[in-house]
């Protein structure tokens, strides 16, 4: 259940290159190809899913082997210990820029506090 124009689809699809760090038959974890810290990974459901507002108890498996595997890519990704912050955003004003609901992973550095 992939949305032909999506791109995080296609990289799911493996149709675009990616530097995967995670996978399994739900989700991928890969790095973000302009992170906003020294470690940044975008985290992926599988299937499309457009936001967090498109979960339901039908789709619910997904964004939760995510939750359940963040841990595990923090240890992956060294940051499990110092620390790292993980942000959805949902629509326009959320910031969501790919419609392809994921998380991102951010770490490797004193995060500056913001709107949270």
């Amino acid at each position: 259940m992939n949305n032909e124009n999506c791109i995080f689809c296609k990289i799911i699809a493996g149709e675009l290159p990616s530097r995967k760090v995670y996978e399994d038959d739900k989700i991928l974890a890969f790095h973000d190809i302009n992170p906003a810290a020294p470690v940044h990974i975008i985290c992926v459901p599988k299937i499309h899913v457009g936001s967090l507002n498109e979960i339901e108890p039908k789709n619910l498996e997904y964004p939760a082997r995510i939750i359940e595997k963040i841990p595990e890519i923090a240890k992956i990704m060294g940051i499990f210990d110092s620390g790292y912050r993980v942000i959805i955003n949902v629509g326009k004003d959320g910031g969501q820029s790919v419609g392809h609901l994921h998380f991102h992973v951010i770490g490797g550095k004193q995060l500056p506090l913001g709107l949270v």
